[in-house]
């Protein structure tokens, strides 16, 4: 594999979050009941003209200005000629030798270090139909057809099926921050197509490419990239060729299928659409964009680090949604523990939401309860043992940390004469080990902290009881 240079180049689809369709008035919901949200312009019958979107429009720039793009002030749509029976008018209106934005960089962290994924062009184009493929029959749903679509191509410089993984997930990210699509892939919000060749170390030529398709999460891009690099590679190592097709991926298979030969370019006969004026945006209103633009991730990360004084890693994955980015820094402003605070959503916190498949906004933990659990353990009122059951409790119930410590007598006992006494009975029921740890096994000493917690029924606060109980032994 070291004899062979990877090439890897994406197509992204996303969805844009508008109420209406690109160019009719139809509402841009196809979940509703099949074929409810369609009319006369996005099933394309003869005499429907297309109306622009100029929410559409804003989004589309908005993305593009967030990844550092040139936006074309004078853009033009293009009819794209191919039959799909859930392409009712024969063509898809796109964008193809002057698109909305060319260029751009996406950056991506991993473990061999930062990389910038170079963007080609950013078009702006309606999507088509959906198919059914049933036992016996083939339906189509309409609802689709028109909805308005980012589409995004890199250049072909990722290198790996990681890079290619690291990449989707920042994209979905950025799109999710900027509240321009839900990059639900599960849904068909963010859809992904991946081209991909092989070349020896040392050639300039690129190799023949095939293209990949039907990938349906972005953990299945990365399988997907992985078989078709190791059966392109296994091919040339047998002496044979690879062949320039589609190919879908087979998730439970685990491998890709031929599907058709790859169209080229002249295979859909651009021609500029007739029935759309070209698209002029004024400088002052792209500036009002840019200036309503969100903090992105990597300047949150950034951010995080600086202001809360807390490790890169935690930095990133508290920035992995907006939302939960949100929740940590109204939590930490609150309680004024930072450390305290990413610990806790990082840990209980998320295993909570993975659990319930819920979101941060949807908790029954709002920040304020989490931080008022958080200083609950600083000024000693509990443990931090207790308070990993305090807070089952309070995803379960809504309840305030305060109520549930009341309710069930869950104060932490920090009367030094109370510890002491509980040490004492510790000590004197257990003289065996007690001699034991004189003669050497200092190990015990967990043991006895151990026993002294279940005397105070967990109550017993930790630093006292190590302080107090060191300071018996040492006295004996």
């Amino acid at each position: 594999m070291n004899e062979y240079e990877i090439i890897i180049g994406l197509e992204i689809h996303v969805q844009l979050q508008t109420e209406t369709k690109i160019f009719c008035g139809c509402k841009n919901d196809y979940e509703a009941g099949p074929n409810t949200n369609s009319c006369p312009v996005c099933l394309g019958m003869p005499g429907a003209l297309p109306v622009l979107n100029r929410k559409a429009v804003e989004l589309a720039c908005r993305f593009i200005l967030a990844v550092g793009g040139e936006i074309n002030t004078r853009s033009i749509f293009a009819r794209k000629n191919y039959f799909y029976p859930d392409l009712p008018k024969g063509y898809q209106i796109s964008q193809h030798e002057r698109p909305l934005g060319k260029g751009g960089v996406i950056r991506i962290e991993s473990g061999e270090g930062n990389s910038e994924i170079m963007l080609q062009g950013i078009h702006l184009e309606e999507d088509a139909g959906k198919s059914f493929h049933l036992a016996d029959s083939s339906n189509i749903d309409f609802n689709r057809c028109g909805t308005p679509l980012l589409e995004i191509v890199t250049m072909p410089v990722i290198r790996s099926a990681q890079e290619a993984y690291l990449f989707l997930h920042r994209i979905r990210q950025i799109v999710q921050y900027l509240e321009i699509s839900s990059g639900d892939m599960e849904k068909g919000a963010l859809r992904c197509d991946a081209n991909v060749s092989l070349r020896r170390e040392g050639q300039h030529e690129y190799g023949i490419r095939t293209e990949l398709k039907n990938m349906n999460s972005i953990r299945g891009v990365e399988k997907a990239l992985s078989y078709e690099i190791e059966r392109q590679i296994s091919l040339l190592e047998q002496g044979g060729f690879v062949l320039q097709e589609t190919r879908l991926w087979d998730e439970s298979k685990g491998r890709t299928a031929t599907m058709r030969t790859k169209e080229e370019s002249p295979d859909y006969r651009y021609f500029p659409e007739p029935d759309l004026q070209p698209l002029e945006l004024s400088g002052a209103w792209l500036e009002d964009i840019m200036q309503g633009l969100p903090e992105l991730p990597h300047q949150k990360i950034d951010r995080f680090v600086r202001e809360y004084q807390i490790p890169p890693y935690d930095a990133g994955v508290l920035t992995s949604t907006r939302q939960l980015a949100d929740y940590f820094e109204e939590t930490a402003g609150l309680c004024g523990k930072p450390k305290q605070a990413s610990n806790w959503i990082m840990t209980e916190i998320m295993k909570i939401m993975k659990d319930a498949k819920t979101a941060p906004e949807e908790l029954n933990i709002p920040p304020r309860n989490l931080a008022e659990l958080i200083n609950s353990i600083e000024n000693g009122t509990i443990s931090g043992k207790i308070a990993k059951d305090i807070v089952v409790e309070m995803a379960a119930s809504g309840k305030t940390p305060g109520e549930i410590i009341g309710a069930r007598g869950l104060e932490q006992i920090t009367d030094k004469k109370v510890i002491e006494q509980a040490v004492e009975q510790v000590l004197s029921e257990n003289a065996e080990n007690l001699k034991r740890y004189f003669d050497g096994q200092q190990q015990l000493f967990g043991y006895f902290v151990g026993q002294v917690m279940m005397k105070t029924e967990g109550k017993a606060n930790p630093h006292l009881v190590n302080k107090i109980l060191k300071d018996k032994l040492n006295g004996r």
